[in-house]
């Protein structure tokens, strides 16, 4: 799949935790690696398991890890800016004139302070999310299975509301389905899109991939 990928084989690891799950991380191809969890290989078959593999080395060949750390910086930098402005307010924005223009220039202010968070955060969910669309989809097509990896996020999840992970929250969206699912976290601020959105894609993918089949036949 590394070959068909064009990218150069990542080290692999196998990290001693049963729930099943697997990730991805390195800025570049050329320093890249995969994790899989022994929790993974008790409850999938071998399509299956290439389907996740293919999802991870997706990951790597699309540059995602940089793409989710520069998003990550930039929401930092937001916040921080963020920050910075509600201090400023408070040591500094509460003097001077209390004309109506400095009232709604000092509210507005406060209002944005607030806002810029949030949304900067809104914003990299979405491409947390995005990017791992477009892994699915590339690793369907790595393996020419689509179905290998929809029936592996519908066992991954499943897995996971019912055996927990010691992991950071931080580090959730590097994982194929989200080891802290149980947390019933809203979509808007979730770093995956619902596997039942994920497998509808990889359905349709097949169902694709059958017409095109049949018209080159």
């Amino acid at each position: 799949m590394t070959s068909k990928a064009g990218i150069p084989m990542p080290k692999v690891y196998i990290t001693p935790s049963q729930q099943p799950n697997a990730f991805a991380t390195g800025r570049n191809p050329e320093n890249a690696a995969i994790a899989v969890t022994e929790g993974l290989f008790n409850i999938l078959n071998r399509d299956e398991i290439e389907g996740v593999l293919a999802h991870e080395i997706a990951h790597i060949k699309n540059r995602d890890i940089l793409i989710s750390t520069i998003a990550a910086s930039m929401a930092g930098a937001i916040s921080m800016i963020a920050n910075v402005a509600q201090w400023g307010l408070m040591f500094g924005g509460l003097g001077g004139n209390n004309d109506e223009d400095n009232a709604g220039g000092f509210l507005g202010t406060i209002v944005m302070a607030l806002i810029a968070p949030i949304a900067a955060m809104i914003i990299q969910m979405a491409i947390s999310r995005s990017r791992e669309y477009l892994a699915d989809e590339t690793g369907a097509r790595l393996t020419g299975k689509p179905e290998g990896l929809s029936s592996a996020l519908l066992r991954l999840e499943a897995a996971s509301r019912k055996i927990p992970m010691d992991v950071s929250p931080s580090a959730a969206h590097m994982f194929i389905v989200n080891p802290l699912s149980r947390m019933g976290l809203a979509n808007l601020f979730s770093t995956h899109p619902p596997i039942k959105e994920r497998v509808a894609k990889l359905n349709q993918m097949k169902f694709q991939t059958k017409v095109e089949w049949r018209q080159e036949a």
